[in-house]
């Protein structure tokens, strides 16, 4: 078991200010598998006050972006031969299965914190513009203290969509991991440190919501990044308004994906494992309504049905596992709650249900598909965050446009054609921040944000940079 009994605040381990702990339990076994302090309110202040010393009087903020990229670098160098170090432990914390762990919960947060390593050399930190009564300096300068909020389902990734950017800016940063996923955040903080990155730049504190809700509305913090649910993006929405502090909320989705009368239906359906069952259906961006013309729809289930049906359920740490245990005793229950939810609306269960797959130990959900779902009904509206998907029937391809649009949220979404040049100019008319031909994937190199109650702001590619900057005006005198 691993237990640590500080904090990382001022580039130092540091006793809590509190007796609280967290305990960490595998979603497997349900056996504790760590603990670590649980922060309080004293223990954000601290971690804030050293940031705010770190960027108001240290040199962080101070070096140019080439030297903090050659540091942010020697990072990015650190993670990359330790990413299977990274990738076992969010398997063990969390129970994503242990091959798209190695891929998403430590290769690519890896690939995001090079991308903005080397977009600091390409980078316009500073141009001339002619201006009505003469030139005009403009300058890029970082926004301040960073509050990062993070959630359990991709902890590494959630953290590096801001730390990463946020570090090139020039911010310092106080990062406030979910109680169910702390421990990676102390390997990652053992790593900052040994880069050279200076004290105080980066300060981490495990806590629960009460304390975070501190962290958000500390006069301290000049920006603060969000990922979670809606209902608290909401919440730290309503914060920063009344303070106008800069924020970026990354929140939910109910994404939909269009299958076209020409898709090729087994490259299709296999694409769904991913793109629909990612992480145990724990993603934000999960494809979970799939839309199937009406005269393809029972060829669509049959093949979606046999694909759930016989992916490989059980212990995460098995490479041939597809589907691992929700993250908490909770989510089980929640995500149980669903699928009786939608029994009750009438929707036509496929294939899964409450039968756990002889999964007696362990937060296990069957992996799920419902038929005959209409776009009215709970489970096609509401996120549920797990292995829950529903097939919604569609007239035509303006219907299916319709019905992918009939959301509240606006995050991701997909399309599957033979024609990807068609594909391109459906997707188009979907409304959401991000959205897939015959695949769903996110670029470091490109903006992921939602639309509607999908959030506010974007996270990667140049406008990730851009969101931790401010910009500043030098008019002179022709």
């Amino acid at each position: 078991m691993q237990e640590h009994k500080h904090f990382f605040i001022g580039g130092q381990w540091v006793e809590p200010a509190g007796t609280g702990v967290i305990d960490v339990i595998s979603p497997h076994t349900e056996e504790v598998i760590g603990r670590v302090p649980d922060g309080t309110n004293a223990d954000i202040d601290r971690a804030v006050a050293a940031a705010r010393q770190a960027f108001d009087s240290g040199p962080w903020p101070r070096m140019t972006p080439a030297e903090r990229a050659a540091a942010v670098g020697r990072l990015s160098a650190i993670y990359a031969e330790r990413q299977q170090t990274m990738a076992d432990l969010v398997t063990a914390e969390m129970g994503s299965p242990a091959l798209f762990s190695v891929f998403a919960q430590a290769a690519i947060p890896q690939m995001v914190l090079q991308y903005y390593v080397d977009l600091a050399g390409t980078y316009t930190w500073e141009d001339e513009r002619p201006g009505m009564l003469g030139p005009v300096t403009v300058t890029r300068e970082p926004v301040g203290v960073v509050a990062a909020i993070v959630p359990w389902n991709v902890p590494q990734f959630t953290l590096m969509l801001k730390l990463a950017p946020a570090l090139i800016a020039g911010c310092t940063i106080v990062a406030k991991p979910s109680p169910e996923t702390p421990l990676d955040t102390y390997l990652l903080a053992e790593w900052i440190k040994e880069a050279g990155i200076p004290d105080g730049v980066v300060n981490i504190v495990p806590a629960g919501r009460e304390v975070g809700a501190h962290l958000v509305a500390h006069a301290g913090v000049d920006k603060v990044s969000f990922t979670g649910s809606t209902a608290a993006g909401r919440a730290i929405g309503a914060v920063c308004g009344q303070q106008l502090k800069r924020v970026t909320l990354e929140l939910g989705g109910k994404s939909a994906a269009i299958i076209l009368e020409d898709a090729d239906l087994a490259t299709t359906i296999e694409g769904f494992k991913l793109a629909s069952l990612m992480n145990n259906g724990q993603a934000c961006a999960a494809q979970t309504r799939i839309l199937a013309p009406r005269s393809r729809y029972d060829e669509v289930a049959d093949a979606l049905a046999a694909m759930v049906g016989g992916l490989a359920v059980g212990d995460p740490a098995d490479w041939g596992t597809e589907v691992g245990p929700l993250v908490a005793k909770r989510q089980q229950e929640r995500v149980e709650g669903y699928i009786r939810i939608g029994q009750d609306e009438g929707a036509k269960l496929l294939v899964g249900g409450l039968d756990r797959r002889g999964q007696d130990r362990g937060w296990y959900v069957a992996p799920t598909v419902f038929g005959d779902v209409t776009n009215d009904m709970r489970i096609a509206r509401e996120e549920i965050f797990g292995p829950v998907l529903a097939l919604i029937a569609y007239d035509d391809e303006a219907d299916a446009v319709k019905i992918a649009n009939d959301s509240e949220y606006g995050l991701g979404g997909s399309v599957w054609t033979a024609d990807v040049n068609h594909g391109i100019e459906v997707a188009r008319q979907i409304r959401t921040g991000s959205c897939g031909v015959n695949l769903y994937s996110l670029d470091p190199n490109t903006p992921f944000g939602g639309y509607k109650n999908s959030g506010l702001g974007r996270e990667l590619g140049p406008e990730g940079l851009a969101a931790y900057l401010e910009h500043k005006s030098i008019p002179r005198p022709a």
